[in-house]
Formats: C-alpha cells, sequence, structure tokens
C-alpha cells in the first residue's frame, strides 16, 4: 500500500479530525464542527466545551513553510496590539499560535461575525481607507518580512511558464496566451520600478471585509505579502467608471489620514489586474487535483473556456499599453458609465459573497 501523504490527509480532511486537531491542541470541544468557505485551505468553525466558538484553518500542505504562516500570525498581531480590527489567531496553551497534526499546519483564530459589504459607499470606502492606512503604518515596520514579494516572476512569468510547460493551454490558443500575459509581466516590471514596497493584506476584496454594526474588519490575511500600497486599493475598488475613481478619491483621503499615498501609483492597477487574471487561471489549474475545484468551476479548462481567457488577457494587455502610454484605460467611447460595474464574480475567481 502506498504511503498516505499530508496533501491525501488534506484533501480527505473530516470534521471529526478537526474536533482531534483541536482538542490535540488543548482545546476542550463539543461535537460541532462544520466547514466555512474556503478553496485554499480548509476552515472549520469548532464549538468549545464552553459553548463559545472558534474557527480552525488548516493550511495547504506545500504552499507556505512555517515561517511564513508565523510571519502571517506575526503581522496580525502586531495590527491588533495598535486596535486594528482584524482577526489575529489564538495562543494555544502553549502560547504558540501554529500546531500540526499529520505535518498539515493550522492555526485558530476567534470567530466574528458580520457580512461583507455588497458595494463602497462613500462614508464605508472613507472608513476603509483609513484603515488600510493603519495597517500599512503598522506593514511598513518591517518591509523585509518573510512573505512571498509581489513580483511580476512570482504572480505571472512562474505561472505562464508552468501552464505551457504542462500543456494546459490549447495548442492553438497558447501563443496569444503566453504573448499576452508576457507584455502585462513586462509593462508591470517598468511602471513599478522604484516603487516603495511593504507588508500589506494583498487579498482586500470586499468578501475579506467584515461589516457589522458600522464597523469594519479585515479578515484572511492569508496572501499577506511584500507589494505596493495600491495593490490593497484596486481590490476593494476594481472598477474602471468614474463613480469608482471618485470613490477611491475618497478612500485616499481616509488612507492619508493615517499615512501619505503616492499617486503615481495609479497606474499598476491594470497592469496588477492583468498579473491577478493569470494568477488565478494558473491557481485553478493548479488545484484541479483537489475534488473542490471541478464541483466549483465545471467549465474551467474547456476549450471555449481558454478561448474566453485569451481574450480577456489581450485585452488587458491592450489595457496595460494605454496606461503605459499615460492614457486612460479605455478609449473614452469605451468608458463605462458607471451604470453597469463589473461584477465581483467576474473579476475574482476566489469570490464567495
Amino acid at each position: 500500500m502506498a504511503p498516505v501523504n499530508a496533501t491525501d490527509l488534506f484533501l480527505g480532511l473530516t470534521p471529526e479530525r478537526v474536533l482531534d486537531a483541536v482538542e490535540a491542541g488543548g482545546l476542550a470541544v463539543r461535537p460541532l464542527c462544520y466547514p466555512l468557505n474556503s478553496f485554499e485551505n480548509r476552515v472549520y468553525e469548532v464549538e468549545l466545551a464552553d459553548r463559545t466558538r472558534v474557527v480552525a484553518k488548516f493550511y495547504r500542505p506545500g504552499r507556505w513553510s512555517a515561517a511564513q504562516i508565523l510571519e502571517e500570525h506575526r503581522f496580525l498581531a502586531e495590527a491588533e496590539a495598535e486596535e486594528i480590527p482584524v482577526c489575529a489567531a489564538l495562543p494555544f496553551p502553549d502560547g504558540s499560535t501554529l500546531a500540526t497534526i499529520d505535518d498539515i499546519h493550522y492555526a485558530i483564530f476567534e470567530r466574528k461575525g458580520g457580512r461583507a459589504p455588497d458595494e463602497l459607499t462613500a462614508a464605508t470606502a472613507r472608513r476603509l481607507g483609513q484603515l488600510v492606512g493603519r495597517l500599512h503604518v503598522v506593514g511598513a515596520r518591517r518591509p523585509r518580512a518573510d512573505r512571498l514579494p509581489l513580483t511580476s516572476r512570482a504572480y505571472a512569468r512562474d505561472d505562464l511558464a508552468w501552464l505551457a510547460s504542462q500543456k494546459t493551454l490549447p495548442t492553438r490558443l497558447a501563443p496569444r496566451y503566453l504573448a499576452a500575459g508576457r507584455a502585462i509581466a513586462d509593462a508591470y516590471d517598468r511602471l513599478a520600478a522604484g516603487v516603495a514596497t511593504l507588508r500589506i493584506h494583498g487579498d482586500l476584496h470586499l468578501g475579506n471585509v467584515l461589516e457589522r454594526d458600522g464597523q469594519l474588519r479585515l479578515l484572511d490575511f492569508d496572501d499577506a505579502m511584500i507589494g505596493p500600497a495600491v495593490q490593497d486599493l484596486w481590490l476593494a475598488l476594481p472598477g474602471r467608471d468614474r463613480e469608482t475613481d471618485a470613490l477611491r478619491e475618497v478612500f485616499l483621503e481616509g488612507y492619508e489620514t493615517f499615512r501619505p499615498f503616492e499617486r503615481a501609483e495609479l497606474r499598476l492597477i491594470e497592469p496588477l489586474r492583468g498579473l491577478r487574471l493569470i494568477h488565478y487561471a494558473a491557481w485553478l489549474a493548479r488545484r484541479w487535483h483537489d475534488p473542490i475545484f471541478p464541483r466549483a468551476w465545471p467549465h474551467f479548462g474547456s476549450d471555449e473556456g481558454w478561448e474566453r481567457e485569451t481574450a480577456d488577457l489581450e485585452e488587458q494587455a491592450a489595457v496595460v499599453a494605454r496606461v503605459e502610454r499615460g492614457l486612460s484605460p479605455l478609449p473614452a467611447a469605451e468608458e463605462p458609465t458607471g451604470d453597469e460595474p463589473p461584477s465581483n464574480a467576474e473579476l475574482f475567481w476566489d469570490w464567495e459573497g
């Protein structure tokens, strides 16, 4: 019989094993456990013996090292110490925030209630800008932390090379897709030259913002990275219309209450959007062995799907080229009115809202 590896155990993680892990960490539990929405990791809500509830997060094996996960926890702890609303990792009885069972790393987080905002109003955009500004003050204190840097190599070139080597792309589309992807990566390198980087959330779309009783809370620092500040702006406000531009200015007014923002970084929005398209297409392809993925994206990987992906990436490369020439992302005749902004599902592979 072949040995069972950590990835197999992760994919077959059961509620019973989750309860075993939480108890192994020194916390008494009741037999109540159910999964929460998560594709990359396995996340469960667990009821403890005292009837309080916690969130147990099991990290996908091979994605992050223990040191990188602990850096995520340290960033959260630093933010919490500054009274920034986040969900920091809770210590186990031995004082650590990371435990291991069956070679799978896991952590426990306090459960917080609320819901993701459907969209940002001016008032909410200002509050979120203030919150992100405060977070970046903390993030700038240790810019060389052990997290992945947001580079064209890490978020596009390596993915393009993998897609090509695995022959994931249809033969007739591969040259077009790869050319568009490389053009975006090259443009990002030129536009990002000299831009300051710091520790950022990295994946701050509205699905990772929790709102309750007028307070905002930042969730899920699993993709925390070293990158430009604008990454934590455009994901929350991804549109290209005049309404989004106005909300970005309100966001930045709130942000600059706590930290200056270099407006030249706004030109990185479109190349960053392109890197994300590449990175998440490759993410889906890399994770296809996980049974959750074919169920969630049954049409991914078809010729029709890659045709659409290729056309979208070529369109994005053209947008990036316009931005690099100092022009508006879209010609004036094609500018959206703001009445029909792109949906989150259209922009984010991992959107669960």
